[in-house]
């Protein structure tokens, strides 16, 4: 059995081992692969399984692939695969659903401290010797702001969702949500509808999939719902936000800050106006990528390859 692990250099830069995939089979890794139809075809070739990160198999790309049985996506996300094709082709699609619940919902709170407290740029004053030469004990060159008491919004109340709203609740947050399922919250969690969530909410966080549904969710009419002094995180998917509307509100103090791990085109231009926005912190799509998150990222997917090789396929989404 051939498996071809197509960008494999993010989930395991080193630090990890493919011997769990090696038992399965003879494995190729190739570190990175272009997007380009050609270069994805080159790199599978007459390979039955192949392990996809961010590399995408749409339909024109499975059509070149007549070998291929199995593509294991090493994300909880899976839009990057055609999986309406893949089962026409009768190519099993897998995710990994659980890996990284507690590390993107301590990224969501990463985000929310540095806007309400801002150490690195506190400490770096600090460094630079400005504490030394103070008149005063201290000083602050941001308003700082407690969380107790304050509105935390959660739009998505799937297992990070939840994550994320016990962590609110830890620091004395109210918490409401919002989820397209009838689902029964946990105690404690108000569920509300988008209008009023956008609109009573101190800070917003998306924990939804990607879908036609789902993009652009956050455009100029939701943000006009925002209160001035409200701020976004989003490390979900980028494409959920209209990034250009999303800078103008902070440009125009429409809300307060924006902290993001995910864009819509990722590695992103050089003129995305995310920027150069007032008050927007953005970090390179890590909130996946604590060494323990990977750790079960790379577990789960080996499981669910020695499962469909049981023919017992299991986290199938195709």
């Amino acid at each position: 059995m051939k498996i071809v692990v197509v960008d494999g250099y993010t989930l395991n830069p080193g630090d990890l081992s493919w011997m769990g995939l090696e038992r399965l089979g003879n494995v190729v890794v190739h570190d990175h692969t272009p997007y380009e139809r050609a270069s994805i075809v080159d790199c599978v070739g007459d390979a039955e399984i192949a392990i996809t990160n961010k590399v995408p198999f749409d339909d024109a790309t499975l059509a070149e692939l007549p070998n291929l049985k199995y593509i294991g996506v090493t994300a909880t996300g899976y839009n990057i695969v055609d999986v309406a094709s893949a089962g026409k082709r009768g190519i099993v699609v897998t995710n990994v659903p659980t890996y990284g619940t507690s590390s993107v919902a301590q990224m969501v709170f990463a985000h929310v401290l540095n806007i309400t407290q801002h150490v690195g740029d506190h400490a770096q004053t600090v460094r630079d010797g400005r504490w030394t030469g103070s008149r005063d004990f201290c000083y602050w060159d941001f308003p700082l702001i407690e969380l107790e008491g304050l509105t935390l919004g959660v739009v998505g109340l799937g297992r990070i969702g939840r994550a994320t709203a016990e962590l609110g609740r830890a620091f004395g947050m109210k918490v409401v949500a919002y989820d397209v399922c009838d689902c029964q919250p946990p105690d404690g969690i108000e569920m509300v509808d988008l209008d009023k969530l956008f609109t009573q909410s101190d800070v917003i966080t998306l924990h939804c999939p990607l879908v036609p549904e789902t993009e652009k969710l956050v455009d100029s009419r939701r943000l006009e719902q925002m209160k001035p002094t409200a701020m976004l995180i989003n490390t979900s998917r980028g494409p959920l936000i209209d990034e250009p509307a999303l800078a103008a509100a902070l440009d125009n103090d429409k809300i307060a800050a924006a902290g993001l791990d995910v864009l819509a085109q990722e590695p992103p231009a050089a003129d995305n106006p995310l920027f150069t926005a007032k008050n927007c912190y953005i970090t390179p799509h890590i909130a996946w990528a604590t060494k323990s998150a990977r750790e079960r990222l790379l577990g789960t997917t080996v499981d669910n390859l020695a499962a469909f090789l049981d023919g017992k396929p299991r986290n199938v989404v195709s």
